[in-house]
């Protein structure tokens, strides 16, 4: 057993082994549903390649695998898929905390992209890069990241 501080008292984790489990499970005995939590729910959901997210009132359980990009703005953080737009309650640092192992990078300060979803890239002005998205829009990759990127992509100088 693991006794974590947390926020406002202590997390009690219990981790028990059996031989004879034939499925994982995790549960949670919680007295109220608090954002720490939530973020747990939502990296468990994550690492098992799915993430909550929001659209018109009704939650939804998004395949990681079909996001094209994530893009924050005014404080908001929307997900984009190939024909929908969601919300998502994470942060785009939490989400590129959770997601970078899964094919998503940061392309700028306010975006992240899943690398399977470019369709091409050019140089653009002040040593930027314009990448194209295979539904036809266009992102702006950051100089700060644009080598980095390059690099990701396998592109030759």
């Amino acid at each position: 057993m693991i006794n974590l501080f947390q926020g406002g008292g202590f997390m009690k984790i219990t981790i028990n082994i059996d031989e004879k489990t034939e499925e994982t499970e995790i549960l949670i005995n919680c007295n109220q549903l608090t954002g720490d939590i939530e973020n747990i729910i939502a990296t468990l959901r994550i690492m098992n390649q799915q993430m909550t997210v929001m659209r018109d009132d009704e939650n939804y359980l998004l395949d990681v695998n079909n996001i094209s990009y994530i893009e924050a703005v005014e404080r908001k953080t929307f997900v984009y898929t190939e024909d929908a737009i969601y919300e998502s309650k994470l942060k785009l640092y939490e989400m590129e905390d959770r997601l970078c192992q899964s094919g998503f990078f940061r392309v700028s300060k306010s975006c992240l992209v899943h690398l399977k979803f470019i369709k091409s890239l050019k140089n653009d002005i002040d040593r930027k890069l314009r990448l194209t998205m295979k539904n036809g829009e266009q992102i702006m990759v950051s100089r700060q990241y644009a080598e980095e990127i390059k690099s990701r992509l396998g592109v030759i100088k």
